[in-house]
């Protein structure tokens, strides 16, 4: 073996050598945050913890029970707002490249993508909490709407973008409206990509405290209607965590855990529903 050979081989084996490294160097902070929220939150969650409210200052023990509730329903009410419009418009950037409505709306979407989620919750503040007299849950749910149409817009226009122009074109052939073109075989064929924005969407504003401020506000108590305050998980945990209760803190640290893997369900989720549909189409 010449020396020259010797040299790219030694040259390749330290590059990989290297971006190994920097792979795992890369992986460590999250390690690190895993590790610590569990270590703190692991030791707070109980039966308890999760079916019951919070205790007033003074008390011991309590729950995280109304941020649960509430968390689950201004996400779901945000998904059922922002799921239809994000696909739908991620239909038609996908079926109209180049005509200039689309290239307007691309272009809001991406602009909409980088506004801070703080500056969406006042926005939201003075459009629906100011004008209906207090807040809600519903507002609150509208501020992760937007948040969650980007994802969704851009992940529908992608995946539909990604098929072959003769799924579409031997629909129309067989005499299938275009509706139903749509519905029944280009929406079924991407619905991996779909559903992983779905998914994506999701665990993206699940943790989101900032919009929340301006608009669900906060509740101390279980409730479930979606027109007055509610708590949720995030708010929870910057309330109680700038508490100066340590009983406060474990409840922040519980909560903290809860979340995460909440997010991290969500996400094992999507790469097992997507490997189901890609094995299936």
């Amino acid at each position: 073996m010449s020396v020259q050979i010797k040299y790219r081989i030694g040259k390749s084996t330290a590059f990989k050598g290297l971006i190994i490294f920097l792979a795992c160097i890369s992986i460590l902070p999250l390690l690190a945050i895993l590790f610590y929220i569990i270590k703190e939150g692991l030791t707070k969650i109980n039966w308890h913890f999760l079916t019951h409210i919070p205790k007033p200052v003074g008390e011991v023990g309590g729950g995280i029970a109304n941020a649960l509730l509430g968390s689950f329903l201004i996400v779901l009410v945000a998904s059922v707002i922002a799921i239809p419009i994000g696909i739908l418009c991620g239909i038609y950037l996908s079926e109209n490249k180049t005509s200039k409505l689309a290239y307007w709306s691309r272009l809001a979407v991406d602009i909409l993508q980088g506004i801070p989620s703080i500056v969406i919750g006042i926005v939201i503040y003075f459009w629906l909490v100011k004008p209906l007299g207090g807040f809600s849950a519903l507002s609150g749910s509208i501020a992760l709407a937007i948040m969650m149409l980007p994802i969704l817009v851009r992940s529908t226009e992608e995946t539909l973008k990604m098929l072959p122009p003769s799924l579409k074109e031997a629909a129309l052939a067989l005499g299938m409206p275009y509706h139903r073109v749509m519905l029944k075989v280009i929406l079924p064929c991407g619905i991996s990509g779909i559903l992983s924005g779905i998914m994506l969407s999701i665990a993206r504003v699940a943790g989101e405290t900032a919009p929340l401020l301006f608009t669900a506000f906060g509740n101390p108590f279980l409730s479930s209607n979606i027109f007055r305050p509610m708590q949720s998980l995030p708010l929870l945990i910057f309330n109680y965590a700038t508490s100066p209760y340590d009983d406060w803190h474990d409840l922040a640290w519980g909560a903290s855990l809860v979340l995460l893997m909440w997010v991290l369900l969500l996400n094992i989720i999507t790469k097992i529903t997507t490997r189901r549909w890609n094995i299936q189409l």
